[in-house]
């Protein structure tokens, strides 16, 4: 398998496990305050990972200091902000607007990719990101352009357009900074920004427990956290960051059009929803629009 298709796959096994984290988001957000979400999905990341990278993480410390503070503005980004500013605007909007706002992805990092990178997209590109982006507003409002005009928009909207800003930068930056990234291994390099983002979430969500309280230590919310923790945090940003790597910020974002469909599919499976017309012409489009738009 090529290396290019081996960073499709990763994409498509991260943005699978982001569509997963959606739903428990979802079902836990009457349950679970938005900074005890965060910290406790990076700090059970953090006890999985850090105890089996420390020791390669004390051998590349020299590696660490060369790299310096471009991870630590890559933590604070990725595994600082990101989430947190997301959980805060999943408790005052609606999922369909959490989805609405994230096709600004693409645009957002074809932009930055720009900027910085001197990367623009091209017509092909383009022309596939549009139908990409039709698919999923005929997946959204189920067919009907008149749900859709119906929507709102609250301040929800704006975290998480601010969430999207935040992770375009960190994606832009993941593949601008590749040449001082380039003797860490892929989980050395996630170890490493685990461990430099998760601390600053701590006094975060000790003033968030003062101010509203705690959780309870049910099943449903322990193994919600712990799916957050594994499959949303671990494997899906080690999939993001080599999906970056291998086929830039501009490519990985487009695959963000993909997480609807996902979750849709899930629903399915897991919740028993019904499949729609919606559905199969909205991600018919989707998948046409991304391979169409990708190809060479």
């Amino acid at each position: 398998m090529s290396p290019r298709s081996t960073a499709a796959l990763w994409l498509l096994l991260a943005i699978s496990s982001w569509a997963g984290n959606a739903l428990v988001a979802r079902a836990l957000a009457g349950s679970v305050p938005p900074m005890a979400m965060s910290f406790w999905r990076w700090a059970g990341a953090f006890l999985i990972l850090i105890p089996l990278m420390a020791l390669p993480l004390w051998r590349q410390r020299a590696l660490l200091r060369q790299a310096g503070w471009r991870l630590v503005v890559l933590a604070l980004l990725g595994i600082s902000a990101f989430n947190s500013i997301l959980y805060h605007a999943a408790v005052s909007t609606t999922a369909i607007n959490i989805t609405l706002v994230n096709t600004s992805l693409p645009i957002a990092v074809f932009a930055l990719s720009g900027w910085l990178l001197s990367e623009w997209p091209t017509r092909r590109n383009l022309l596939g990101t549009g139908l990409a982006m039709l698919g999923l507003l005929w997946l959204i409002s189920a067919g009907s352009w008149q749900r859709l005009a119906a929507l709102e928009f609250n301040q929800g909207d704006l975290l998480m357009l601010l969430a999207v800003l935040d992770w375009g930068l960190y994606s832009v930056l993941l593949k601008r900074w590749a040449t001082h990234l380039q003797g860490f291994s892929p989980w050395l390099l996630l170890a490493a920004l685990v461990l430099i983002g998760t601390p600053p979430l701590l006094p975060l969500y000790l003033w968030e427990w003062q101010s509203v309280g705690g959780f309870a230590l049910t099943t449903a919310n322990l193994g919600g956290i712990a799916y957050t923790a594994v499959f949303a945090s671990l494997l899906a940003y080690y999939g993001w960051n080599q999906g970056v790597r291998v086929l830039g910020a501009g490519t990985a974002a487009v695959f963000n059009y993909l997480m609807p469909v996902i979750t849709a599919v899930l629903a399915v499976l897991l919740l028993s929803e019904q499949l729609t017309s919606a559905h199969a012409i909205g991600g018919g489009l989707i998948l046409f629009g991304l391979w169409w738009g990708q190809r060479r």
